[in-house]
């Protein structure tokens, strides 16, 4: 009777590290609600999660944080997080954990878990195709169902025994094959003929130190020389003390029009954007807009990381292309000049724009299969197992 009762209504324990995690965890949780209407959900998650009844013991902005030095300063207490995360799970045990993204605290948790005998799912393959190919090993000791974003990832998996399913991305099912453009603009308060640059420095606060102020310095530039644009930078919430300053230091003259949140409108009503490398790269070609992507870290992150790559491409869209769609500027070739110069350069070629949308529909129709279905249909099966 109580496995039957646990099947009708499961309690999930989730972990979403970040703003584009608690995203697509928020869209995947409509999909299992649809499937279990009572269902309980709790661990560590955002807005988007917890409006869909999560209930977060601690704020996912707590694991917000990229590149190798700037873990090591946070380690301390991301470690301590976990700990007691688990401590929590093991005394009231989840019907199955998911962890979403964020595969250097998750995995460590999943492994934990599943020596435990507590079932684990991990949503988003950690890139093994892309760098740190030695973690598909990790991932065989953490995790007993993998969820896959890209379709060439389960063989991957399967080929090491792990089992995996390919589920496509939520925001291609969330996102509408046609850009309500004019509808973004006119929400946003922006002319129907205005040419409209986004410029999206990332959700962390580390990306904000590192890439915002090259990024608003392109954006000065750029108002310089063509002073009709205008620009759009949605800020996540929180991160407004940090990012106004430095567009105060930066480009106090540039009409930037600065959105809480709001990404998906500033994407939308956008000819072109300037964006940091990372799931949000994903995000805008779904929205067909071409972009330049640009990313800079603490120098030894940098050190460490461009040795462990396999292949040329860091954007999302370039991965998904096998080929630079758009460019790629990191570290010091990520200068305010060139930022601006690549700006320019799609803004003065509107074929070239038209080409690459016309790929980045390819990349939608790819990627749009029903995610949040398949995903639960997925728990489900794991479920089953227990």
């Amino acid at each position: 009777m109580q496995a039957a009762a646990t099947q009708a209504s499961p309690r999930l324990a989730m972990v979403a590290g970040e703003a584009s995690g608690d995203l697509i965890a928020g869209l995947m949780m409509c999909g299992l609600r649809q499937r279990w209407p009572d269902l309980q959900a709790h661990g560590i998650g955002g807005p988007r999660m917890a409006a869909q009844g999560f209930e977060a013991w601690w704020p996912h902005e707590k694991l917000a944080v990229r590149g190798f030095a700037e873990v090591l300063m946070h380690y301390r207490e991301i470690s301590g997080i976990r700990d007691q995360l688990a401590e929590r799970l093991l005394a009231d045990r989840p019907d199955v954990f998911v962890g979403v993204d964020a595969p250097d605290f998750n995995l460590g948790l999943e492994a934990r878990l599943k020596d435990a005998g507590i079932k684990t799912v991990h949503f988003v393959s950690p890139s093994i195709w892309a760098w740190r190919g030695g973690r598909i090993n990790k991932i065989h000791r953490s995790v007993d169902h993998m969820l896959c974003l890209f379709p060439f990832e389960p063989e991957l998996y399967h080929a090491k025994g792990i089992a995996a399913t390919y589920v496509g991305h939520p925001l291609a099912d969330a996102i509408p094959m046609e850009v309500p453009r004019l509808a973004a603009r006119a929400k946003l308060g922006l002319a129907p003929e205005a040419t409209v640059v986004a410029v999206l420095p990332g959700s962390r606060r580390s990306e904000i130190k590192y890439i915002a102020p090259s990024f608003f310095q392109a954006v000065a530039l750029l108002s310089r020389l063509r002073p009709e644009l205008r620009f759009v930078l949605p800020v996540v919430p929180g991160l407004e003390s940090l990012v106004e300053p430095l567009l105060a230091q930066h480009c106090p003259d540039a009409p930037v029009l600065q959105l809480k949140g709001q990404s998906h409108e500033a994407l939308a009503s956008a000819d072109v954007t300037l964006i940091a490398s990372g799931t949000a790269t994903l995000e805008a070609a779904l929205f067909k807009s071409p972009m330049v992507i640009a990313y800079n870290q603490h120098w030894l992150s940098w050190q460490i990381m461009k040795r462990m790559g396999y292949q040329p491409w860091v954007g999302l869209p370039n991965i998904m292309a096998r080929e630079f769609l758009v460019p790629e500027r990191l570290q010091e070739a990520a200068s305010p000049e060139q930022l601006a110069q690549d700006i320019l350069n799609w803004l003065d070629h509107p074929a070239q724009m038209d080409a690459v949308r016309q790929r980045f529909v390819q990349i939608h129709e790819q990627l749009r299969c029903d995610t949040a279905r398949r995903a639960t249909d997925a728990i489900a099966q794991v479920l089953e197992s227990r």
